[in-house]
């Protein structure tokens, strides 16, 4: 499976978590469906510091679309809620550059034990911090979705490690959200799908297949605000 076929059903299933909103008002089915999409675009962005050919560029694009997706997405929330976080560029972005430090410092080449200690030290820092600032900034996903971008990425060669850390960070993300135990039964069914995307992952054979980079960056924002605009018809049951 390509990183091209990966894509495409992130983008499918994060259109079906998206419009569920807009044709039933509330949540639905297609909201677990859309849980398949997030882990996609997590594994994405390890394979994309991996393989990329100007990381700066790579910054400076996910950056851009952070700051142009904000306004699709707030309008998007608005829906459904009045609350404020910002979009899921913003927490690719920081799951980057979280990933990117790390790497550095962790790979920090000196014969003084101490120094290569404190460095390691410093690096799972980063990562800690980073999980904090997410929360704190209400990112999408918070620091569920730093976590399991650094666990695909500490995890890259050893697959059983990267599921069984990627399940774990699942269970107790949602495990969060239980009120009552009538929620027992959505949450094994939020948990399950969000853990299908394993299955693709386990697939990817390393091959990028066509590109879709532009696409898939545009994607994003247009179809936010197209779900908003459509939403103000009289026609959709959210009115």
């Amino acid at each position: 499976m390509s990183a091209f076929v990966l894509k495409i059903i992130a983008l499918v299933t994060m259109l079906c978590d998206h419009s569920s909103y807009l044709l039933f008002g509330h949540f639905s089915p297609l909201n677990y469906i859309g849980r398949i999409a997030f882990p996609i675009f997590a594994f994405q962005i390890t394979e994309g510091y991996i393989h990329t050919k100007n990381l700066k560029k790579y910054f400076f694009r996910l950056a851009l679309f952070a700051v142009i997706s904000q306004i699709p997405f707030m309008l998007f929330r608005s829906i459904f809620t009045s609350g404020i976080s910002l979009n899921i560029f913003f927490t690719l972005l920081l799951g980057l550059i979280t990933i990117f430090v790390y790497d550095r410092f962790n790979q920090v080449d000196c014969k003084n034990i101490a120094i290569r200690y404190l460095c390691n030290l410093f690096a799972i820092f980063v990562v800690i911090i980073s999980a904090i600032l997410a929360e704190i900034l209400h990112f999408d996903y918070g620091a569920f979705g730093i976590a399991i971008i650094f666990i695909f990425f500490l995890f890259k060669k050893k697959p059983l490690l990267m599921n069984i850390g990627i399940i774990i960070s699942i269970i107790i993300y949602y495990w969060n959200g239980l009120q009552n135990s009538s929620t027992y039964i959505t949450y094994l069914i939020i948990v399950t799908f969000t853990c299908v995307p394993l299955l693709f992952i386990n697939l990817y054979n390393n091959k990028k297949g066509k590109d879709t980079k532009l696409f898939l960056y545009l994607f994003y924002p247009i179809h936010l605000l197209v779900i908003y605009l459509l939403s103000l018809l009289p026609i959709f049951p959210i009115n």
